[in-house]
């Protein structure tokens, strides 16, 4: 489940968790909402951040040919 999360505190800080989204895609959903909240200041990418998707696709389609000159 995808979740965002902020924690604003009475000084204005606002503190925001990505969880539930791979890779840096994250920072696609957030980026109106940080538009609007002001300056980023810090990042601290979770280890979803560093999470790449794998897919596998079929290898006669990827494998290359080559032929012999003789």
């Amino acid at each position: 489940m995808e979740t965002l999360e902020f924690i604003i505190y009475p000084d204005g800080r606002v503190q925001e968790k990505v969880t539930g989204i791979v890779g840096a895609s994250c920072a696609e959903v957030t980026a109106a909402i940080e538009a609007q909240l002001g300056q980023v200041l810090i990042q601290e990418p979770t280890s979803e951040f560093f999470t790449t998707n794998n897919i596998q696709e079929s290898g006669i389609a990827n494998r290359q040919t080559s032929f012999s000159e003789w």
